[in-house]
């Protein structure tokens, strides 16, 4: 349900809601957020409340530090693992400087941005998130351990599953705060998990993304369990993929799907940075049904891009090489962007990949590009890439690439 800001109001006054946190991200996608008193609400909403920008990373230095966050009403939620007399709520939050200016690193506002632009065009993007998960067991001191919650594969069940009952009360929870996800199950690695969302617009499904990882890490931790979202936790086991699902409709009924995927392909090489942005995204290039070539196929899942067995409003393309570490609105703004330039230009698809990539000779893997190999190759690709400068702010590519 969408909230308007007077709606906000008589819920805090009439719900003995006692904290409000303004919620908000830093370029790579850390959440941060700030606590309010009922009180702080209506300045909060008519001026926003000042944070130290300098303090943050990417944010800038300490001369020109202050920034404003700017409650979205629409994203009230209260948290159900806080105490339900002194309740707790939460929003997302626009990031503007003093002056009222947009400040460049809000990457929540660039994915609005494109969003805006996009249905300009004609064109509204539907995007599904898969996230997937470890869960490891904590040692005498509380700290995370390597050791796997249980030893079990690909969609077993209880008893080796022990991660059944965690992944119910996270599914739980997010119903309780009003987000559906669509499924959930047991992952190929030991202790690994998945949580897939239905279709939403691309707002939508950033903020459940980062939702979802808030209320993992929160289970997990209520549980005495650690929740890595790292790219590879384990050197020689699967890794953690953030699949994204992406359709699109146009205002006149036309199928622009093929011009969207070959858009997307024609553009992944200079996404990857900030598709998967730590070093350790890297290793999981390859293996363990993992991409590391820019192909794509029906149902295939050792390509980069596949389209999976689905009908009507179902019809989708994933992408599978993003991984959990990527900031969502950037990784959503990208793709959205990557997606119109295939359909204004109507880019043709490369040619399909029907193929298991993993064990092809080395004469057919030569018709492929390959995806970078590590993050300075990505970056370098990144800071060449007129398609990124023209969509990520400097500041923001230079944090990336100037680490």
């Amino acid at each position: 349900m969408k909230y308007s800001k007077q709606e906000v109001l008589q819920y805090i006054r009439e719900d003995d809601v006692k904290f409000i946190r303004l919620s908000f991200c830093d370029v790579f996608g850390k959440q941060k957020n700030i606590s309010i008193m009922p009180d702080e609400l209506l300045r909060a909403f008519e001026y926003g409340i000042a944070i130290d920008g300098s303090a943050i990373s990417g944010f800038g230095d300490e001369t020109h530090s202050d920034l404003l966050l700017h409650p979205d009403s629409e994203t009230l939620m209260q948290l159900p693992w806080r105490p339900e007399h002194g309740k707790v709520v939460r929003m997302f939050t626009s990031i503007s400087y003093p002056d009222g200016r947009p400040f460049e690193c809000d990457t929540r506002s660039l994915l609005k941005k494109a969003m805006a632009e996009a249905e300009q065009a004609g064109h509204n993007f539907a995007f599904g998130a898969e996230q997937e998960f470890y869960l490891f067991r904590r040692d005498e001191k509380g700290k995370p351990t390597k050791e796997p919650y249980d030893e079990a594969g690909y969609m077993d069940i209880a008893p080796e599953d022990n991660g059944e009952n965690i992944r119910r009360e996270i599914c739980l929870t997010l119903e309780q705060m009003g987000i559906k996800p669509e499924s959930s199950h047991h992952e190929e690695g030991p202790g690994q998990n998945e949580i897939d969302f239905k279709y939403s617009d691309a707002l939508t499904a950033a903020d459940n993304a980062m939702t979802l990882q808030t209320v993992v890490k929160t289970i997990a931790g209520r549980n005495s369990l650690f929740a890595d979202f790292t790219a590879k936790p384990l050197e020689k086991k699967p890794g953690n993929g953030f699949h994204i699902n992406m359709s699109v409709k146009t205002d006149d009924g036309s199928d622009n799907l093929c011009y969207m995927i070959a858009g997307i392909l024609e553009k992944a090489r200079e996404m990857t940075a900030f598709l998967n942005p730590t070093e350790n995204s890297y290793k999981r290039f390859g293996s363990h049904k993992a991409p590391i070539y820019v192909a794509w196929s029906s149902e295939n899942r050792s390509q980069l891009v596949r389209i999976p067995a689905a009908v009507g409003e179902y019809r989708r393309a994933e992408l599978r090489s993003p991984d959990p570490t990527a900031n969502p609105y950037l990784a959503f703004t990208l793709m959205i962007y990557a997606g119109l330039y295939g359909i204004e230009n109507k880019s043709e698809l490369p040619m399909v990949a029907d193929f298991n990539i993993y064990k092809a000779s080395a004469e057919v893997l030569a018709k492929f590009e390959k995806l970078p190999q590590d993050m300075r190759s990505a970056c370098e690709i990144a800071a060449n890439s007129n398609f990124i400068k023209n969509h990520i702010p400097a500041s923001i590519l230079d944090i990336y690439c100037n680490r």
